[in-house]
């Protein structure tokens, strides 16, 4: 009972750190902040608690591993023994091996091929239009920037805005601040594949949780974004049609296939960066002095600062350390190398409830990079809108932290 009145607090905490922030306090709609925080329990309660659902996002791993299997053909076939196909050799540490850029990551290009063929076909569109939906008759979501945050449930931070390309320009403050917050609060689905991947034989299920964090931060971000700005919340532009991005199959594959070369690239490039970053600053820091006779580390600091915030989500202070120090590593880095860190904790370390509020509250976009990489990456679509992208990006990556947080609240409840 006592972990439940914890998260609970947070919740309420959570929603408190924002008011400071505000544009006009009193203009806040309490009515539609409740609407959002009521809908994340009950879409938590549906795709984790209704059978035909839970039962649907179980086969939905399945694929995932089915998937992984004929990826694994693919980069064998190009890589060979590197990229999981037969040993010209004796093995005997079959982990030895493994390569995660030749036989894990590769999926990253079958993904988003396959995403890109989806839109194409207008599977991705009719289903991103349904939940929109949902949003827009229970929020108000409404317009481009209801889409952008819904698709950004499948799509990348910078991939969704693309969407609405030609409505960027006229967009009022509050949408864009909901794009940008919705974009860091969920993660794309070539990555949430990823993730599913390596996190599965630790967590049964795991992609049906990816899944549900993502439709959930939709309307957690809702609520923080008119939060921060209530008095520009409407939306005077409709938009009729999902445009078409694609004009064959095969382009879809080829443009798809490109794309997610670029982001294997760019994951590699990123991995070798930040590890060696955190390697560097571990040495820096590995002068001082010892505290409770272990070396200080990057994530021993991470943890202490934020060790509080793992609290309030509901974790146990005896392992809220561990947690807070994979979300100041999420927050400082990104997300990848704090999934990658979740993996080798060890199972006494984390409870199996605190491993799925961590999963919750790691899973989203919301690191210090992703504010340059959306001013850029938006700012480049709309460069008259440069300079509020680039006032906004700091409340947005507050909001989206707070709404990853709020969601791993929400699960420990939920899920008990």
């Amino acid at each position: 009972m006592t972990l439940y009145l914890q998260a609970l607090l947070g919740i309420v905490v959570f929603i408190a750190l924002v008011l400071p922030m505000s544009s006009n306090r009193k203009a806040i709609n309490w009515k539609l902040v409740g609407i959002a925080l009521v809908l994340q329990f009950v879409i938590c309660a549906l795709l984790l608690k209704a059978p035909v659902i839970k039962e649907g996002l179980l086969y939905l791993n399945q694929a995932v591993g089915a998937l992984g299997a004929a990826t694994l053909k693919g980069s064998a076939f190009v890589f060979g023994y590197v990229g999981g196909g037969d040993t010209p050799f004796t093995v005997t540490n079959p982990n030895a091996v493994v390569t995660f850029a030749f036989q894990v990551l590769p999926l990253v290009i079958v993904m988003s091929a396959l995403s890109a063929l989806l839109w194409y076909w207008r599977i991705l569109p009719v289903v991103i239009r349904g939940i929109s939906w949902v949003f827009e008759r229970a929020l108000g979501t409404r317009g481009p920037s209801g889409l952008v945050a819904t698709a950004n449930i499948f799509l990348g931070q910078t991939e969704a805005p693309l969407l609405v390309r030609p409505y960027l320009a006229r967009m009022s403050r509050y949408e864009l601040l909901l794009v940008m917050t919705a974009g860091m609060a969920t993660i794309a689905g070539s990555v949430m594949v990823i993730y599913s991947a390596m996190l599965g034989e630790q967590f049964e299920g795991v992609l049906g949780h990816l899944i549900t964090k993502s439709i959930m931060s939709v309307p957690a971000s809702v609520l923080f974004a008119h939060m921060m700005l209530p008095d520009d919340s409407g939306s005077s532009q409709d938009l009729q049609e999902s445009p078409r991005i694609y004009q064959s199959a095969m382009d879809s594959i080829t443009r798809g296939t490109s794309d997610g070369l670029a982001l294997f690239l760019n994951i590699i490039a990123i991995l070798i960066v930040l590890t060696a970053f955190v390697a560097l600053a571990n040495s820096i820091v590995s002068f001082l002095p010892a505290v409770a006779g272990e070396a200080v580390t990057l994530e021993r600091i991470a943890g202490w600062i934020f060790a509080p915030i793992a609290w309030l989500m509901g974790i146990p202070w005896s392992e809220a350390t561990t947690a807070g120090s994979l979300l100041g590593v999420k927050s400082v880095l990104n997300e990848f190398i704090a999934f990658i860190q979740l993996t080798t904790v060890p199972p006494e370390a984390l409870s199996d409830r605190s491993r799925l509020i961590t999963i919750y509250g790691l899973c989203g976009f919301a690191n210090l990079a992703s504010i340059g990489i959306q001013i850029s990456g938006i700012g480049t679509m709309a460069p008259e809108r440069r300079g509020d992208l680039a006032s906004l990006a700091w409340p947005a990556f507050v909001a989206a932290t707070l709404g990853s947080c709020m969601t791993g609240c929400i699960v420990g409840i939920v899920a008990g």
